[in-house]
């Protein structure tokens, strides 16, 4: 836990916050504060800065706190992401918050299991634990906005249009013969497939909407390790 992330909830007054539970354990056995320790915290949404330890009594452990600094800026894009399997999906949850993806569509897709969108992890409070914890790793305050997309199809048509507005529009396909681009940094939506990419129906769905097929070379990446080579690759 690279940052303490508060919530409004935690501030007895203006300056004061009392943590519990995991986060509590967190500071007393890992940091092992000790009164006058000075850690990284920041609030939900809002502002970053310093909490020193002022109470650290067995099940109460008190900050001064001192939020003036700005969170880290954003990744300018919208990631579209087929729904991976629910094993892999904790993790790509964690990896694309701390990389700075503030807009994240889980999308159905052919090759999708209709049994990935019963999992446990896709309900509010999991998915809100998940995003907390890619978070306090990148030490950022910003919660991404997740999108539950479970037909393709009326999401592409419907919806996608606005969502792209005038970014540029690039689609994961390893059957291409276009390089995905360095350093762009500029406003993107992104689109990544399941694992074996999407079904030529779905290429040319986004095809319509002006979506570049690009590809990161002759090997077939599993979808957690093509998410952060590509969002390496473009900012």
């Amino acid at each position: 836990m690279n940052l303490i992330l508060l919530f409004e909830e935690d501030f007895i007054d203006d300056q004061r916050v009392r943590l519990c539970a995991r986060r509590r354990e967190h500071v007393q056995n890992v940091h092992r504060a000790k009164l006058g320790d000075t850690l990284s915290v920041g609030l939900l949404n809002g502002a970053m800065g310093t909490g020193e330890v002022i109470v650290n009594e067995n099940e109460t452990l008190e900050l001064k706190v001192d939020l003036q600094q700005s969170p880290p800026p954003a990744l300018p894009l919208t990631l579209l992401l087929a729904l991976p399997r629910p094993k892999m999906l904790k993790r790509i949850l964690q990896t694309v918050t701390a990389m700075g993806v503030k807009k994240l569509v889980l999308l159905n897709s052919y090759r999708v299991e209709k049994s990935y969108w019963q999992t446990p992890i896709l309900q509010a409070e999991q998915l809100h634990h998940q995003l907390v914890l890619g978070l306090e790793q990148a030490k950022d305050t910003q919660l991404p906005e997740v999108i539950l997309r479970k037909r393709f199809k009326p999401f592409i048509e419907d919806e996608l249009p606005a969502l792209v507005g005038d970014s540029r529009a690039l689609v994961a396909h390893p059957h291409t013969n276009n390089a995905c681009p360095r350093h762009i940094n500029t406003a993107t939506t992104l689109a990544i497939g399941p694992e074996g990419g999407f079904i030529e129906y779905e290429i040319d769905k986004l095809a319509e909407l002006g979506f570049e097929t690009v590809h990161l070379g002759p090997r077939i990446l599993r979808v957690e390790n093509a998410v952060p080579a590509i969002l390496g690759r473009l900012f």
